[in-house]
């Protein structure tokens, strides 16, 4: 097993996430996923998690560390983790070291990733590489809260994003031909 190297990311209020998705260069892929928590209070569940609101979030309720489990039907190609939290709001509720995990079922996983973060406000960007800089491939992802800002017990994540990259595979690719000869096998009938 290789060494994880711990990386230290820095949230950014102004960070663009939607740009690379209204370019049609990458695309969210979490709807086709199955997500479980290894523990949530009433009410602060996958549904606020996934709700596409800043406002709502998930709160563990448990031992940590606190696990987001993403399951998908098929191998999928993961760009990147897109995490949304506040510690203005959320304090000692907001997670400090996070690791990433991914393999095909709970009993291979093995970390991808580990990130420090200081005092988040906005969302934080996690490339989901493999050595050879190419995206991961997986049926499951696991994001593991290892420990949170001032030795807090139970986690606040706001936002999850799963975004994988979009292959065009438009005519636009297609070579033009000019000549009439090639002009007849242009178009498919």
């Amino acid at each position: 097993m290789t060494e994880v190297m711990s990386s230290k990311l820095t949230a950014n209020p102004d960070l663009d996430v939607f740009k690379e998705e209204r370019e049609g260069k990458l695309r969210e892929v979490g709807g086709h996923a199955v997500w479980s928590l290894s523990s949530c209070k009433p009410g602060f569940g996958v549904d606020q998690l996934r709700d596409d609101s800043s406002d709502t979030y998930w709160q563990s309720d448990g031992p940590q560390p606190h696990l987001v489990n993403i399951q998908f039907r098929r191998k999928t190609t993961i760009h990147d983790i897109c995490i949304y939290t506040d510690y203005k709001a959320d304090e000692s509720y907001t997670p400090n070291r996070i690791s990433i995990r991914a393999g095909s079922h709970f009993n291979d996983l093995l970390e991808i990733e580990q990130i420090e973060l200081s005092e988040p406000v906005g969302w934080v960007s996690i490339p989901m590489k493999q050595v050879n800089n190419k995206p991961i491939r997986t049926f499951m992802v696991q994001i593991a809260v290892l420990s949170n800002h001032q030795n807090g017990r139970d986690t606040h994540l706001r936002r999850i994003k799963i975004r994988s990259p979009v292959h065009d595979l438009s005519m636009a690719k297609m070579p033009k031909f000019t000549s009439v000869e090639l002009l007849q096998y242009a178009y498919i009938k």
